[in-house]
């Protein structure tokens, strides 16, 4: 097997003394794993922060074996990291695709998505640039793996306007005179999700929930349970942006 590809870096794992299992996601060939020599040294850390583009060189003998990749940085984004809520953005987006994603399945919708929502962050000046564009993206990645909302019409009324609510269990959206009396027992819609454009901080948050309770029920169970942690983190910090 052999792979040259430019890649979003999502996780650099130490692996031995000096190595690093490394993760890169590829428009074209998904997400694929391998191992850097060196990866976890002075030199090359910096080269493997999540969020970054490297092209990388994967070989190995057969498809089921670690790869041996090399890696050469094109754009760095650590610069990034030495802000709280970007550092926890990146974070949690390269941990949800790290471990959500089958391998070596290509996604190439998803990945452009995440170098946009990359892109988002470092262009914007402040967090509520980008902020809803991380929930954007969670709505994508449930749609690819098959836990899509639908969120074209009433699944009351079939009134494809005034939608205000998703039902928790089916993931449909609810009009408003649908859900008349049913309120609190609704998950509730913000209108950027569907028209687009930037999110008040009070509808990045309620996205947030959003879209959260769908990946802890259907994609992050088992052990990917864990990696709520790093959203959690990444939410905390939205609430006190908000505060």
């Amino acid at each position: 097997m052999h792979l040259a590809a430019d890649a979003l870096v999502l996780s650099a794992r130490a692996h031995g003394e000096h190595g690093a299992v490394v993760r890169g996601f590829t428009r074209d060939d998904g997400v694929r794993p391998g191992y850097v020599r060196g990866g976890h040294s002075r030199r090359l850390r910096p080269s493997l922060q999540p969020g970054n583009v490297v092209r990388g060189d994967w070989r190995a003998r057969s498809d089921e074996q670690l790869a041996a990749l090399t890696v050469e940085l094109v754009h760095s984004r650590a610069p990034l990291f030495a802000q709280p809520l970007p550092a926890a953005a990146i974070e949690w987006l390269c941990a949800l695709t790290a471990g959500a994603l089958p391998e070596a399945q290509p996604y190439p919708r998803l990945h452009d998505a995440l170098a946009a929502v990359f892109d988002a962050i470092e262009a914007a000046p402040s967090a509520q640039g980008w902020a809803g564009s991380v929930a954007r993206y969670e709505l994508l990645l449930l749609a690819e793996l098959g836990f899509g909302l639908d969120l074209s019409g009433c699944t009351v009324t079939g009134a494809r306007d005034d939608l205000a609510y998703v039902s928790p269990r089916s993931g449909a959206a609810v009009s408003r005179s649908g859900a008349l009396g049913y309120e609190a027992r609704l998950l509730a819609l913000p209108p950027f999700l569907l028209s687009g454009g930037v999110a008040s901080w009070d509808e990045v948050l309620a996205a947030m929930t959003l879209t959260g309770h769908f990946l802890a029920r259907d994609v992050l169970v088992d052990r990917r349970r864990d990696l709520l942690a790093a959203r959690e983190r990444l939410v905390a910090r939205l609430a006190r942006a908000v505060a």
